[in-house]
């Protein structure tokens, strides 16, 4: 199924006096990238986080918050006198200096609570990182789901632009062959033209001859664009659908519209090539937000 590559999500977990909040917040990126922020007395365990989200996420620039709050006495603990008091003294100085009038609380030194608790061996390290782990499973659960409904939009619109730009290419097929016998009475009249003179270049002439009936032929593009077109759904309904490869497959596009943006002599075939190519690159644009 096609996902968005951006989503943002949040999951709490509250397991034996332990409140483990995650939130998720992923953006566009060529490779998956994790940068991820958790406590420091687990912050050892991060290559568990980081495995738990490689099941789900495979590419985007993924930023993981983790807040850690414990209402129980899951082991013991001891406060840095030495660290709170030097804490409390630059805060109040701090305030002193800006002229705060608010006097420094306790709520304060609990902001830097990883650095004025120490906990000992006796906390059940295993009890904090089942609770993280559940919080981060379902926060990448309710990520995944989100980049679902955001891929369904995002494939929607992709799917609507290419039945466009299929429908446009066989308009673009039929005017290339109505506009062939004109051509070829254009070609037979300047023959004529210069069979009258007794001049003629014969080796030119052949050489304009196959010139024109190449630029008149545009049959090869369409048929490459076609096969194109039938590789496109066939990748779109994969399971697992590549953004890499659909890219892939309007680059070569764009060539064979090209070429044949080229070739054409009529008015009414470029502009139809001009909307063509603005579709491919709308749909080149959506791709770059899916997986």
């Amino acid at each position: 199924m096609i996902k968005s590559m951006t989503g943002f999500s949040k999951a709490e977990v509250n397991e034996n006096g332990i409140h483990a909040t995650v939130e998720l917040k992923c953006l566009n990126g060529r490779y998956l990238d994790i940068n991820c922020k958790m406590p420091r007395n687990i912050q050892h365990r991060e290559y568990e986080v980081r495995e738990l989200l490689r099941r789900t996420v495979s590419r985007g620039t993924l930023t993981v918050n983790i807040n850690v709050e414990s209402s129980a006495a899951t082991g013991n603990f001891s406060i840095k006198e030495d660290a709170a008091r030097n804490i409390y003294n630059s805060l109040n100085n701090i305030r002193k200096k800006l002229k705060i009038k608010q006097n420094v609380s306790i709520e304060h030194l609990l902001k830097f609570s990883d650095e004025i608790i120490a906990t000992t061996e006796g906390e059940d390290e295993e009890l904090i990182m089942n609770v993280v782990k559940n919080a981060v499973t379902n926060s990448v659960r309710n990520l995944d789901n989100m980049q679902k409904k955001e891929g369904q939009q995002i494939m929607k619109d992709i799917m609507n632009r290419m039945r466009n730009v299929t429908e446009l290419v066989e308009k673009v097929s039929k005017l290339g062959l109505e506009k062939i016998p004109a051509e070829r009475e254009r070609l037979r009249q300047r023959i004529a033209q210069l069979f009258e003179s007794d001049e003629y270049d014969e080796q030119r002439l052949q050489t304009e001859m196959v010139l024109l009936a190449d630029k008149l032929d545009i049959s090869e593009e369409v048929v490459r664009l076609n096969s194109h077109f039938l590789f496109f759904y066939e990748t779109v309904k994969s399971l697992e659908p590549s953004g890499r490869k659909i890219n892939f497959l309007l680059q070569e596009m764009g060539r064979e519209v090209n070429t044949i943006g080229n070739k054409a002599n009529d008015a009414q075939i470029s502009q139809l090539i001009v909307t063509v190519k603005e579709e491919l690159e709308r749909i080149r644009e959506q791709i770059q937000n899916i997986e």
